[in-house]
């Protein structure tokens, strides 16, 4: 089993360049981000070249966050902003090579929302296809994100079914499924033929992944055997310095091997 690094938690300290360079001198395989956008895309390109890590993905922007969004692709009558977001994100993960983008719905609610949501990601869809580009959803625990438009993968699968794009895909986070649905590996044996990224962190308490109520040692054993390969992305919340939460990376049963 190989992992992916989010750096919008690990080395969150660090200029992004030299995440991700602290990224490869820990032994993960690969990285992903949230919001790049400070960042000229060459500085991270550089670095990328450098590691020779992957970029697995990013996110759009969130909107206003002062005034606490958390995204805008499912905001009724705010689709010019949620487009223009879509395209940065296209553009910035074209720049760095990144694999994917997470289409970030937003605190909505109601047909409208549905509507609009849908018709933003067929327009994310269609600008990130040229690029070899995936657009994934990710629905988020209600607990730490109260409003969230997309909560379940129940929801997450009528929506890849309605957009039917080719390169739309869901983010499987195990953290915010285990909070709303549990049975991760019967989720996953569920949703396999639709995940395009997976990402983990302990739960309660979203920390490192030795710990809490998920054993996963034994759920990537799961996940090797369904055939999963791509590298799992570790979003945690490490508390203090990020390599002292690193002690699970070096036990070798999280490599499922």
């Amino acid at each position: 089993m190989s992992f992916s690094a989010n750096l919008g938690f690990l080395w969150a300290d660090l200029p992004l360049p030299d995440a991700i360079r602290a990224a490869k001198a820990a032994g993960f395989d690969a990285v992903e981000c949230h919001w790049p956008y400070d960042v000229p895309p060459e500085n991270v390109s550089a670095a990328l070249a450098e590691t020779g890590l992957p970029m697995l993905g990013l996110n759009t922007a969130r909107g206003d966050v002062e005034a606490g969004e958390f995204g805008l692709s499912a905001l009724p009558g705010r689709e010019a902003e949620a487009r223009a977001a879509i395209d940065q994100a296209i553009a910035y993960a074209a720049a760095i090579g990144a694999r994917n983008l997470h289409a970030m719905a937003g605190f909505a609610r109601g047909s409208d929302a549905d509507a609009t949501f849908i018709a933003n990601l067929r327009h994310a869809c269609a600008g990130a296809a040229p690029h070899g580009i995936t657009v994934l959803i990710e629905p988020l625990n209600l607990r730490d994100a109260p409003g969230y438009y997309l909560s379940d993968t129940h929801k997450a699968r009528e929506i890849i079914d309605t957009v039917a794009a080719p390169n739309l895909r869901l983010m499987f986070d195990c953290y915010h499924l285990q909070i709303m649905q549990g049975d991760l590996p019967g989720l996953l044996e569920d949703c396999l033929s639709v995940i395009g990224h997976v990402q983990f962190a302990s739960v309660p308490d979203r920390g490192p992944p030795d710990e809490g109520d998920v054993d996963y040692p034994r759920l990537f054993r799961h996940i090797r055997a369904l055939g999963w390969t791509a590298p799992l992305g570790a979003e945690y919340r490490p508390r203090g310095a990020t390599e002292a939460s690193l002690g699970w990376l070096k036990n070798p049963a999280f490599r499922a091997k």
